[in-house]
């Protein structure tokens, strides 16, 4: 007999798949980025985030913003997912735009529906743990709140945003607490006496509201984006592609959620998440410590043949890489390029990638 299903009927999930993930050049390009390779595991970044809501939204449930140039292969991918609610944005924009979309599409079919939205390139190493935070984050969102999960900082990273909480308040898990406001990415020092002074989490990119609430605050605080949202047709209309096409381009051209909105609205609270393993794969640095090593510390993506060479990610494909008196490099071939540099600078595989641009090398792309 099949059991009936107890999820939440009133809970979707909005994914956000449209980024270019450059500094995973050059396994990442433009036709296939990040969040569609299997950076970490067999399945995509993506899929995997579908598979890991699932047992708290269906795929039926799920919504997913990506590109034109994305959409097929996305659909690919994630088979499940309704091929409607894989929506293309005509121009890519920034979050800002692209959450109010899905709130005009989702409260247009589910009126006071609560929906969260996910990075669909972040991995979580404790699935379980994570479902449950979801779960009350969900529950809070029934309210008229815009809820954030935020992650207990490791270290004092510059490449995050930050969650500013009350000052002397115990950030405990299991409720969320008000938010003082939102932070931008810090310089070192700023980021170590945030770190010090333990009421500051970082941005996980996570949030979780009624469609209408979120409706409102766009209107609110970013009028331009609200008025042409507006004038979408529903996805089910003949008329969606045309007026989306027509109206997308008029909203705020450069606007995240986190400017455009969550730094100005009163109502925000944040969850102070419990270790459940996020990481957000910010480059090849980040896979190197997801991934097993060997007894001197290498990751072995492919064959190869090592004396006491250490610390190296070693990711080629067909062919065997034979390394020699070298130490804590990133090593990964492709068919049509090389990147060989110290894993220390793996985050600037993303300016290499604009040199490539500037040079015109778009077959490189």
């Amino acid at each position: 007999m099949t059991q009936p299903d107890r999820r939440d009927p009133h809970v979707y999930a909005v994914i956000l798949a449209g980024g270019r993930g450059t500094r995973f050049w050059p396994r990442s390009r433009r036709r296939l980025p990040k969040q569609l390779l299997p950076v970490v595991g067999e399945k995509s970044l993506l899929a995997q985030t579908v598979e890991r809501l699932a047992p708290l939204v269906p795929p039926q449930r799920v919504w997913v913003l990506t590109s034109e140039l994305l959409r097929t292969q996305t659909l690919r991918q994630i088979p499940q997912v309704p091929r409607q609610q894989v929506v293309a944005e005509p121009v890519q924009l920034n979050t800002g735009p692209a959450i109010a979309l899905a709130a005009h599409l989702i409260g247009q079919q589910a009126p006071g529906a609560v929906f969260g939205v996910f990075p669909s390139d972040h991995y979580i190493s404790k699935a379980a743990v994570y479902r449950r935070v979801l779960e009350r984050a969900f529950q809070a969102a029934r309210e008229e709140q815009l809820i954030v999960l935020g992650i207990r900082p490791r270290w004092p990273e510059t490449g995050y945003g930050y969650i500013e909480f009350p000052r002397g308040v115990k950030l405990t898990p299991g409720r969320p607490f008000r938010v003082v406001r939102f932070r931008e990415k810090p310089r070192l020092p700023q980021a170590r006496r945030f770190v010090k002074a333990g009421h500051f989490l970082w941005n996980s990119g996570t949030f979780f509201w009624r469609a209408d609430v979120i409706g409102r605050a766009v209107e609110r605080f970013m009028p331009q984006t609200a008025a042409a949202i507006a004038k979408i047709a529903p996805v089910s209309s003949p008329a969606f592609r045309r007026s989306l096409a027509e109206y997308y381009p008029q909203c705020n051209k450069d606007l995240s959620i986190d400017y455009g909105v969550l730094e100005h609205a009163a109502n925000i609270a944040g969850f102070a998440c419990p270790e459940f393993g996020w990481n957000d794969v910010g480059g090849w640095q980040a896979v190197y410590d997801l991934l097993p090593k060997d007894n001197f510390g290498n990751v072995r993506r492919s064959p190869v043949i090592l004396g006491e060479e250490s610390g190296n990610y070693i990711d080629a494909p067909g062919k065997l890489v034979a390394l020699i008196g070298v130490h804590d490099l990133v090593v990964v071939d492709s068919p049509d390029a090389l990147l060989i540099c110290p894993r220390k600078d793996a985050q600037k595989v993303s300016a290499l990638v604009k040199a490539l641009e500037k040079e015109g090398l778009e077959d490189l792309l």
